[in-house]
């Protein structure tokens, strides 16, 4: 199985590695990677591999049956080749700083408000996340607003864990991840906690201080039915 450096180091930003693998439709297997595959509402990384004087870019990866997949421009890399992955940084880093944002606004609408996440999607500095949240006016926006925005200056910090699955149901805030629709075989469960405000099962990226995240505006706001409430961001 590939080594996942994402998920115990997010600022990594170049790696050496092996192509232990290609599919049928060039995709290329490495056996370890940086680059993000995608979920959890946060979009795949891209970047490009080199070898010598070649030169690939990396447009799209992705799980293909537990494995990350990486896709490139043109012929890809034999099995054997050693390569050096490089993500496209400046993209990477927004998206950080846009799930931690993301994070952000569940633990002060969880904490203030009591409401579930039910869905969410994202982009470079900008994303919706879809909350259970019946009482929700637009009279509160500008307040959680405010509240988020208190949440980034108080600089907390971001700690991942990775926990065996039975120890992380013990943790009660992560029932409202739905972590119960973890299939049964994974043993492992990482966790993102923004210490003192969100603690929840988590695959992707954050930055390590919310502080690093900068101000959080929220654009806009629907009603998606008597439950569910949509609220959009955007990072300045």
């Amino acid at each position: 199985m590939t080594e996942l450096l994402y998920t115990t180091d997010a600022y990594v930003q170049n790696f050496a590695a092996v192509v232990t693998a290609v599919t049928e439709d060039n995709g290329v297997v490495l056996d370890r990677t940086a680059f993000y595959p995608g979920g959890g509402g946060q979009p795949n990384d891209e970047g490009t591999f080199t070898a010598g004087d070649q030169t690939w870019n990396v447009t799209k990866v992705k799980k293909v049956g537990g494995e990350v997949v990486h896709f490139v421009e043109g012929e890809p890399p034999v099995v054997g080749t050693a390569v050096t992955g490089q993500l496209d940084w400046e993209r990477r880093y927004k998206l950080m700083r846009t799930h931690t944002a993301m994070h952000i606004l569940c633990g002060v609408v969880w904490r203030d408000y009591g409401a579930s996440v039910t869905g969410g999607n994202m982009e470079p500095l900008k994303g919706r996340m879809d909350f259970e949240f019946e009482t929700m006016r637009q009279e509160l926006v500008a307040e959680i607003e405010t509240a988020v925005n208190v949440e980034v200056e108080a600089a907390r910090a971001t700690r991942v864990q990775i926990l065996p699955r039975e120890e992380a149901f013990q943790i009660p805030d992560l029932i409202r991840t739905k972590i119960s629709l973890l299939p049964e075989g994974i043993p492992e469960v990482r966790t993102v906690e923004l210490v003192g405000l969100d603690l929840q099962a988590d695959g992707g990226t954050h930055v390590a201080n919310t502080k690093e995240v900068g101000r959080v505006r929220i654009t806009d706001y629907k009603s998606k039915g008597k439950i569910n409430k949509r609220i959009y961001v955007e990072l300045e």
